[in-house]
């Protein structure tokens, strides 16, 4: 159990993250016309649309809460007047909310890739396992928090800023409930696989859109 413990909550999350590193940096030198998205609007957009639309949301969202949550240690929330208690009671509202936007608009996009037949047929390998991966990942966080009620505040967060900080406590996570570390570990796993996925494209947000100056159209002035 412990050399599980040291596997799994000290050497895999750094070889995730060497991964994803050195993944994504090889991947953008060597195949930068493979680096898209490679969305499929052109052949069926309203189910895309709406698939992609409560997804991409909800990731975002999970995302922020996690890093907020996680990241940012109780005693900074205790200074702002937030304590334990209502610390995980916005995680837990909150966190139904987004996580079930992020799982439901996976799932739709992998029904999407399965039965309309116009996809599957453009439908690769790679595809489905990222779908079906993001299926798992956030499926695992949703059960979380609708079933698992453990307080993380004292063991996954610390656990996690001490990965972020190059000085992990694997012990922290030992009395963890297994299903709080199947949704840490896949998705550390994700992490590693995304240089090789079309997850890539997050790289590639047009956030520039919204800085670049305005383009000015003048008519044609007559002679």
């Amino acid at each position: 159990m412990d050399l599980f413990h040291t596997l799994a909550f000290l050497v895999f999350p750094y070889i995730s993250l060497a991964v994803f590193t050195v993944g994504h940096l090889y991947r953008y030198r060597t195949d930068r016309y493979g680096w898209t998205a490679k969305s499929s609007e052109f052949l069926e957009k309203e189910n895309l649309f709406f698939g992609a639309t409560i997804f991409h949301w909800g990731v975002l969202f999970t995302l922020a809460g996690h890093a907020g949550g996680l990241l940012i240690p109780q005693r900074l929330f205790d200074a702002a007047g937030i304590d334990a208690g209502a610390h995980t009671a916005i995680a837990y509202y909150s966190g139904i909310a987004v996580g079930h936007a992020a799982f439901i608009g996976a799932l739709l996009l992998l029904l999407r890739r399965i039965f309309f037949r116009r996809i599957r047929a453009t439908t690769t390998f790679n595809d489905v396992v990222t779908l079906l991966a993001l299926v798992f990942v956030t499926g695992a966080g949703l059960f979380n928090v609708l079933f698992g009620h453990y307080d993380v505040l004292y063991t996954v967060a610390p656990w996690i800023r001490g990965v972020v900080t190059f000085a992990p406590e694997p012990g922290l996570m030992r009395d963890v409930p297994v299903s709080y570390k199947v949704h840490i570990l896949s998705a550390f796993a994700l992490l590693a696989f995304s240089p090789f996925s079309r997850l890539v494209h997050i790289w590639s947000a047009p956030v520039g859109y919204f800085f670049r100056s305005w383009i000015l159209f003048r008519g044609k002035v007559s002679a």
